[in-house]
C-alpha cells in the first residue's frame, strides 16, 4: 500500500462560479475561530477545494495571499483524511486574522465534519419529506364525510330566468 498522496492537482480545485454557487446554496456552514467552511457532496471521487477571500477582509493582496496560501496548505495536508467527494470552500472567520498552519489543518477536519454531518440530516429530512409526499399522492383522493352538502348540489335543474 503506497503512502497518501499530499499533491494538489488540478483536479482538487473548484474554479467554475457555478460551483461556488451550488455549494454557497446548497451546502452547509460549520464556523471556528480561524475559518468558515461550506461544504457539499460534488458527486465525483475528488475532494475539491475553493477559496473565498475577499478585499473586505484583508486589503492588501500580499496578506490575502498569505492567507490563501495558508488555507490552501492545510487542506493539502488534510485531503488524505477528509471524506472524498466533497466541495469544501474555505472563508476567513475575522478580518485581519493571521492563521497559523497547525491549527487552520486541525479546525479544518473538524469544521467539514461538522458541516457534512449538517449536510447529510439535510439531505435525508428531504427525502424523507419526499416519501412522505409521495405516498400520499399515491394513495388517491379519500372520501370526505359530509359529502353534498355544497348548496350548488341541491339545485334541481336550471334556475329560472327572471324576465323584465
Amino acid at each position: 500500500m503506497s503512502p497518501p498522496s499530499f499533491r494538489f492537482p488540478p483536479a482538487a480545485r473548484m474554479k467554475s462560479p457555478k460551483d461556488f454557487q451550488r455549494a454557497f446554496r446548497q451546502g452547509n456552514r460549520a464556523q471556528g475561530d480561524v475559518l468558515v467552511v461550506a461544504v457539499v457532496e460534488n458527486g465525483g471521487p475528488v475532494t475539491r477545494l475553493g477559496l473565498s477571500i475577499g478585499k473586505s477582509v484583508w486589503k492588501g493582496a500580499v496578506q490575502r495571499n498569505r492567507v490563501r496560501r495558508v488555507f490552501r496548505e492545510a487542506f493539502r495536508l488534510a485531503r488524505p483524511e477528509l471524506p472524498a467527494g466533497l466541495d469544501v470552500i474555505m472563508m476567513a472567520a475575522a478580518p485581519g486574522l493571521k492563521p497559523n498552519l497547525a491549527d487552520t489543518q486541525a479546525e479544518l477536519l473538524r469544521l467539514v465534519a461538522k458541516a457534512l454531518s449538517r449536510y447529510r440530516e439535510k439531505l435525508a429530512q428531504a427525502q424523507a419529506s419526499q416519501a412522505s409526499q409521495a405516498s400520499q399522492a399515491s394513495s388517491g383522493p379519500r372520501s370526505v364525510s359530509g359529502a353534498g352538502t355544497n348548496a350548488d348540489d341541491h339545485k334541481s335543474g336550471p334556475t329560472p330566468e327572471r324576465g323584465s
